[in-house]
């Protein structure tokens, strides 16, 4: 069959490219074709991005002055990394032919396929105009097509009440349902629909050693990774004492090119291959992102978790308790203790592996109902 996928591939951030090639590789081995639908919001396009964070972003959004600053520093950055992230999703997505920029778009030139699927990430939570954006619930494939999720995610641990009654008309649409948290599982519940399944991000589908066949050599020498995309100075200083106190160089992967002065030996949107490198022969790695989590945990690596200091934490505290490391979240910058704490990894790649099992035979059980 062909399967159309619409999930967040076009953000310029790794964990979103990955996850996005994991899942179409998966389902390819499975047997079936795959079509990324190439959906990028206006507002969300490299040239426009600034735009719409400028009025996030309080600080900068407080006068004409202050804006126009924020615009013409930022805007350039975005464009470059939008650039360099163009040509990573096209090396590695099969992207459909045309590109869509709304709803409207998507509802008038649907993309052809026999089974549609939700991907994994933050794909029903708000956009970057803080809106619900339904195109990602897949409302506008036609009623009699066959929809499915894998390992979608709220991002989030409760709703609107005003956006319910809509979420819940496209949740009973869809034939079959996964998410990626367990928060997003009772979530669900918690609206009268029946809880889902819960499954592995689609990273960790993929073993070490298939992400290890994407590294063209390994980075040498001792180092910590500083793996961080959340601005919080307290973080840029703990790694920096935690490198000096391990002997060790701190390198700071980041596609973001005003976070280069912020501490460390900048990386500056390393390619696909060097990023997995860089993860793969970290003494230990210092991040407050899911991916950076996922991909620590699937490469069993040492880490220390910094959650973030907004409402996204929660997908970084589920896979934690997933894998029984909640004791890798750091409690106190003052802390250094994690830096030579051991992680049994036996225990976590057993728990790994068998959800890896679980979640692949959630495709493949969902392609069999649909043949069937």
């Amino acid at each position: 069959m062909k399967v159309a996928i619409i999930t967040r591939h076009a953000i310029s951030n790794y964990g979103s490219l990955l996850q996005a090639y994991a899942l179409q590789e998966i389902i390819e081995r499975l047997g079936h074709s795959v079509e990324i639908i190439d959906y990028i919001r206006t507002e969300e396009r490299k040239k426009n991005i600034t735009r719409t964070l400028v009025t996030q972003k309080k600080k900068w959004n407080s006068n004409a002055y202050l804006r126009i600053f924020y615009l013409l520093i930022q805007t350039p950055e975005y464009v470059l990394m939008g650039n360099l992230f163009d040509k990573f999703r096209h090396k590695y997505l099969h992207l459909t032919a045309n590109q869509f920029s709304s709803y409207d778009e998507l509802k008038l030139n649907c993309p052809v396929a026999d089974i549609y699927c939700t991907g994994s990430d933050q794909v029903w939570g708000n956009v970057a105009n803080s809106t619900i954006d339904y195109s990602y619930y897949l409302a506008f494939v036609p009623d009699n097509k066959p929809k499915f999720t894998y390992a979608a995610s709220f991002g989030k641990s409760e709703f609107n009440e005003s956006s319910i009654s809509e979420v819940k008309k496209y949740l009973l649409k869809y034939i079959n349902i996964s998410v990626r948290e367990d928060s997003a599982s009772q979530l669900i519940s918690n609206i009268g629909l029946s809880k889902p399944e819960v499954v592995l991000d689609p990273t960790l589908l993929l073993n070490q050693n298939e992400w290890y066949k994407f590294i063209d050599r390994d980075v040498p020498g001792k180092y910590i990774l500083l793996y961080q995309l959340h601005s919080n100075p307290n973080m840029d200083e703990y790694a920096k004492r935690a490198a000096k106190l391990k002997g060790c160089d701190l390198i700071r992967v980041t596609p973001l090119l005003h976070r280069i002065i912020k501490g460390g030996k900048p990386v500056y949107c390393p390619s696909i291959e060097r990023f997995l490198a860089y993860f793969k022969n970290a003494e230990c790695i210092i991040t407050d992102s899911f991916h950076g989590t996922a991909f620590s945990i699937n490469f069993n690596r040492t880490f220390i978790e910094i959650l973030p200091n907004n409402n996204t934490q929660t997908r970084n505290i589920d896979i934690l308790k997933m894998t029984g490391l909640e004791d890798r979240i750091l409690q106190s910058f003052d802390d250094f203790s994690l830096l030579d704490e051991s992680i049994n990894y036996e225990f976590v790649n057993d728990v790994i592996e068998n959800m890896r099992l679980k979640s692949i035979k959630y495709l493949e059980k969902v392609f069999t109902e649909i043949k069937q």
